[in-house]
C-alpha cells in the first residue's frame, strides 16, 4: 500500500502510519498517486489531502482524475478553512463567512466536490464526520474496493479558525443516510451532494463502478512497468533514431 499526501496538516497523516509514504507538493498528491499506480497497477494508492490542498491548488487535478477514473482511494479532510496557513477562506468556505483575509466575509460560492466528482461519474462518493470513527473507517474500506476513482470528502471541524462549522454544528445536521437512498440514481445523488444546511447526509452519496484507466490502458494493466527491464540497444536505437 502507498500512502500519498500534498501539503497542510491533512499531509501529516503518512507520518503516523507504518506504510509507504510520498508527500507531495501543495495541490499535487494525485500527479505521484497516478504515476505510482500506473507503475504498478497492483499497488493500493490512498491519498489524503485538505479541501484547500485538494479543491483548491489542486482542483485541476482532482477535476480530471475524477474524468480518467484513476484507481485510488481519495479522503480528503474538509474543515472549510485554510487552518496550516491561518485562516483564510477555501474552497468550500460557505459564502458570507468572515475570516482575517476576507473581513467583509466570502463573496464566492463555495466549491461543491460531491456535486463535481458525481457528474464526472466518479464510481464511489462519499461523505463522512470524523466523529464518526466506526462509521468512517468502513466508508474507507467500502472506497478501497471501488472500482476506480473513490472519494470520501470528511467533514471535521478546525478548533482555532473556523468558529462556525463547529462538532456541535455539524452533530446538530448531519445524518446517515438509510436504505431508501439509491446511490446508483445519479440524479438522486446530486440532490444529496446539493442537500446542505439543517440537514448534511452522511454515508455513500453515489456509487456506480465503471472500467478503471489503468484497467483500460494497453501496456499498463499486464506485468507492472516497474518490474520490466528495458535493454540499453533498444534504448539507444530509440535516441538513435531521433538525431
Amino acid at each position: 500500500m502507498l500512502l500519498v499526501s500534498g501539503i497542510g496538516q491533512a499531509a501529516k497523516l503518512p507520518h503516523y502510519i507504518m506504510t509507504n509514504g510520498f508527500n507531495g507538493l501543495h495541490g499535487r498528491a494525485l500527479p505521484p498517486a497516478f504515476g505510482a499506480k500506473a507503475a504498478n497497477h497492483r499497488l493500493t494508492v490512498i491519498v489524503a489531502s485538505g479541501d484547500g490542498d485538494m479543491y483548491g491548488e489542486g482542483g485541476n487535478h482532482f477535476i480530471h482524475n475524477v474524468r480518467r477514473n484513476i484507481e485510488m482511494t481519495v479522503i480528503v479532510h474538509d474543515n472549510q478553512i485554510y487552518g496550516l496557513t491561518k485562516g483564510q477562506a477555501s474552497p468550500t468556505t460557505a459564502k458570507g463567512v468572515k475570516t482575517a483575509l476576507q473581513p467583509e466575509g466570502v463573496v464566492l460560492t463555495p466549491f461543491n466536490p460531491l456535486a463535481v466528482a458525481i457528474s464526472l461519474d466518479a464510481p464511489f462518493v462519499a461523505r463522512s464526520f470524523s466523529a464518526e470513527i466506526d462509521f468512517t473507517a468502513d466508508l474507507i474500506l467500502k472506497a478501497m474496493d471501488a472500482k476506480g476513482f473513490a472519494l470520501i470528502d470528511v467533514l471535521q471541524p478546525c478548533v482555532s479558525f473556523n468558529k462556525i462549522n463547529t462538532a456541535q454544528w455539524y452533530r446538530e445536521r448531519a445524518y446517515k443516510l438509510g436504505p431508501e437512498h439509491d446511490p446508483t440514481d445519479k440524479a438522486r445523488a446530486l440532490e444529496k451532494a446539493f442537500e446542505w444546511g439543517e440537514k448534511i447526509p452522511l454515508g455513500i452519496i453515489y456509487d456506480k463502478p465503471r472500467p478503471g484507466y489503468v484497467e483500460q490502458t494497453v501496456g499498463l494493466d499486464s506485468e507492472p512497468i516497474f518490474s520490466r527491464i528495458t535493454k540499453t540497444a533498444d534504448v539507444e536505437e530509440l535516441v538513435g533514431g531521433l538525431y
